[in-house]
């Protein structure tokens, strides 16, 4: 038999078909008995053969082996088994997978087909903005649109390189789109993960000039296949043309025309290398990056993102190697505001467009800030503030009362570089009813209402106080903290409990032995609250005080922090300070009280009040240690004492940062909460230096500027003016000066350090008034204290000496100090 017969054997019977000499029965190899028992036996019949081929084959004999096995049993689970492999084959797969790729190649083909390029987005030709006041009164209108379109060869090569550099190297060889990027960007549309970048130069034209910013997955998928006709229909060079024409560059600035004078003041065509990569590195984060305002973070990343757009011109041989190493920064210059925003007006709409940039990125209509930004910029937006004109002129007019008519530069230069800023807030609507930026926008660009560069120091406290009711915090002797409870208020103390060495210096290196935390409220004393942030857990501190509004995510839980060494502006205390007015429910200063755009969803602000964020007990507590220190402390030569006031109730606290950079002071009354900075600014390099020796009015030791000074005169002047209402704070607490009308009697004992001072202090012994153990009289928190205010009658001189301190390290000791 051949090879063929035997295949076609095992195909018919399923086994191979016996030689014509041997029988068609498998036969196993005989024993030795079995040999044996033939021999002997050879007549014997044959027994049955067991061993007979079933019919089938050997896979029929499998199963039947396998039912005589399994029973029933396997019976069913080989059924089961069938039905999923009959269902689930592998040419079912692979028939389903092509049919669901050929359904979307197929409706990308329609699309293709189906969608043109259409006319420029009407959206493209900007409107102008309209600002009203709370009355319906018209504040300005943002001015003529600033854009210039140029031709692209009016623009130098290498320039043009910069934004191809920063961008899309692969520009000039693409099909258009970045398939990667774009349907990343989908996945992460469809998943509500935001914004993902990847786009080609390509789609973000099309995205700026034929589309929206809106975040949607029709948008995405138009922006494709735009793109990619639009990329077969025109060239290289009008696409790169329309991009840089119609791009965002922050400042006003839309198109590299205007980019190049709001940032260089020259024309595009006279642009250099260096600054074509600036304009083009902006593109990212305009409004983070543009240098006048930009942090020091801001400022790093941009550098580095104009080396990273240079060092690829290098690497496409767009520029050559030692042209690219001889290169420098090229620093902007300081902007110029547009038209119609002098004096207060042009700080009223900058704040206005960052808040509603941040409403149309949370609701969903614009990608991110910058693209919300540009919607802006667009126009056709009416938009009503909360500003109420006669707050706005008050506060105005006691800036410059009780400030800055008293400036002189040409006697004292430290006078050129004071600056003020504040923020009027209504606890029960979260309203900002007022806000001072500076002396002018036109001549100051930077907002001093909003900017978060400068330490708010002591008027940090409160916060401190506020987490340690909150969270019933306990001294390190086990001792419940409340307003009675005694601390040792040593100057440079070391504090107990915690594995970072921290022992701060109080104010002029004062000692004050062992007082109560009202007293200590009162004096603004560094040691007894350093020494509370630890017992009750810097991150516990640091999540109310974000809780509260201030924004603490980046910072670490280290008992530096005590002495407000982070940033924050006078609309974030503000709203610190009007969510304890409100009693712990949550406060969100709102500028915006309406804005409307026929093209957009309208954004309303009806109600910006929160949620329960503290215990009412707990902010309750806080409103009435604070109105000692309106009464005997600090403030209470420019407030408790002011003639303008009659009997309003006031509760507050003042702040004086290391080195005299910022002076503070935030206080409020049952209806209006108002914060007031001052802030140290270099008039021509705009670095933080020192407010001592300003003015010859209310000042302190050696000249310094106090939060008790010129701050809380000028919150005096302008509270006392426009909140005329004598009104009770209706306070929830058994706590604190404001309903105490007999000496405290502490609850605890002192809660020391096992280090002693180095400088002795005397009548340290607690009684029912504790004596402050410092050169100042016994000071008992009443209605009406007598004890005088510690700076005012302290020869001493400021501690001296002392090492230059980093503000942004809150691991330096000597990063804040005083009141």
């Amino acid at each position: 038999m051949g090879r063929a017969d035997e295949r076609r054997a095992r195909q018919s019977g399923g086994r191979r078909a016996a030689p014509k000499n041997r029988s068609p029965r498998r036969e196993a190899p005989p024993t030795r008995g079995a040999s044996r028992s033939a021999v002997e036996a050879p007549d014997t019949p044959e027994a049955p053969d067991t061993t007979a081929p079933v019919p089938g084959g050997r896979a029929a004999a499998r199963r039947a082996a396998a039912g005589k096995k399994g029973g029933r049993g396997a019976k069913g689970g080989k059924k089961q088994k069938s039905l999923i492999r009959r269902i689930f084959t592998w040419k079912k797969i692979l028939g389903a997978f092509l049919i669901m790729t050929t359904a979307v190649i197929g409706a990308l083909v329609w699309l293709y087909v189906s969608t043109p390029i259409p006319a420029g987005n009407p959206d493209a030709k900007l409107q102008s903005n309209v600002y009203k006041y709370k009355d319906g009164s018209i504040a300005t209108r943002d001015g003529d649109v600033n854009r210039e379109n140029v031709d692209l060869s009016k623009v130098p090569k290498p320039v043009q390189h910069t934004f191809v550099a920063a961008e899309n190297k692969t520009f000039y060889n693409d099909s258009g789109v970045d398939l990667r990027g774009t349907t990343r960007g989908i996945l992460n549309t469809l998943m509500g993960k935001g914004a993902q970048g990847g786009s080609t130069i390509t789609q973000q034209y099309v995205k700026n000039y034929y589309l929206s910013q809106e975040q949607t997955v029709t948008r995405k998928l138009k922006e494709l296949i735009i793109s990619l006709k639009l990329d077969r229909e025109k060239d290289k060079n009008y696409i790169l043309a329309g991009y840089i024409n119609t791009s965002y560059y922050g400042r006003g600035a839309y198109g590299i025309q205007a980019a190049a004078q709001a940032y260089y003041r020259v024309d595009a065509g006279k642009l250099s290398v260096e600054q074509g990569a600036y304009l083009a590195a902006l593109l990212q984060a305009p409004s983070q990056y543009d240098w006048a305002v930009a942090t020091d973070t801001g400022k790093r990343l941009v550098k580095a993102r104009w080396n990273y757009v240079l060092d690829n011109m290098v690497e496409q041989k767009w520029l050559d190697k030692s042209k690219r190493e001889e290169m420098t920064f090229p620093e902007p210059l300081a902007p110029k505001a547009a038209p119609g925003q002098e004096g207060q007006t042009g700080y009223l709409v900058f704040a206005a467009n960052v808040e509603l940039a941040k409403q149309l990125v949370a609701t969903g209509v614009a990608d991110d800030f910058e693209s919300a930004t540009a919607l802006i910029k667009k126009g056709g937006w009416n938009i009503e503030l909360n500003i109420d004109k006669k707050k706005q002129k008050a506060l105005e007019t006691a800036v410059k009362e009780q400030l800055t008519s008293k400036l002189d530069a040409k006697k004292r230069s430290v006078d050129g570089d004071v600056q003020a800023g504040a923020v009027s807030v209504d606890p029960k609507t979260g309203a900002v009813v007022a806000m001072y930026g500076g002396k002018g926008y036109t001549e100051h660009y930077v907002n001093n209402a909003t900017r978060t560069d400068y330490q708010p120091a002591s008027t940090f406290k409160p916060v401190i106080l506020a987490a340690a009711f909150d969270e019933n915090a306990k001294t390190q002797d086990g001792d419940e903290i409340t307003a009675n409870t005694l601390y040792d208020g040593t100057s440079k103390r070391p504090v107990v409990g915690s594995d970072i060495g921290f022992a701060p210096e109080n104010e002029d290196d004062q000692d004050y032995g062992d007082v109560t935390v009202q007293t200590a409220l009162n004096k603004s004393i560094n040691s007894v609250f350093a020494q509370m942030g630890v017992d009750v857990g810097m991150d516990k501190v640091l999540k109310v005080a974000d809780d509260l509004g201030m924004d603490t995510k980046d910072l670490k839980a280290v008992p530096a922090q005590t002495l407000g060494t982070m940033g924050a502006s006078p609309l974030q205390m503000a709203g610190v300070y009007a969510t304890l007015d409100n009693h712990g429910k949550k406060v969100t200063p709102a500028l915006i009280k309406s804005a409307t755009n026929s093209a957009y969803p309208s954004f309303k602000h009806t109600d910006p009040i929160g949620e329960q964020v503290i215990d009412r007990e707990a902010a309750d507590s806080v409103t009435s240690v604070l109105t000692g220190v309106v009464d005997d402390g600090t403030a209470k030569k420019s407030v408790r004492d002011n003639p303008l006031r009659k009997g309003q109730k006031v509760a507050g606290k003042t702040g004086t940062s290391d080195n005299n950079k910022s002076a503070w002071f935030t206080g409020y009354t049952p209806d209006l909460v108002t914060s007031v900075g001052l802030f140290g600014e270099d008039a021509k390099t705009g670095a933080q230096v020192t407010l001592t020796g300003a003015t010859t009015g209310l000042t302190t030791v050696a000249g310094r500027i106090n939060g008790g000074g010129f701050p809380a005169q000028i919150w005096a002047a302008y509270t006392f003016g426009v909140s005329t209402k004598v009104t009770k704070f209706d306070l929830e607490t058994d706590q604190g000066a404001a309903v105490q009308t007999a000496s405290p009697s502490p609850t605890s004992s002192p809660s020391s350090s096992p280090t002693p001072s180095n400088t002795p202090t005397t009548a340290n012994t607690p009684t029912n008034t504790p004596t402050t153990g410092a050169p100042t009289p016994t000071n008992t928190p009443t209605n009406t204290p007598t004890s005088p205010e510690p700076t005012g009658n302290t020869p001493t001189a400021p501690s001296t000496g002392e090492p230059t301190v980093d503000p942004t390290d809150p691991t330096d000791p000597l990063s804040g100090d005083g009141q």
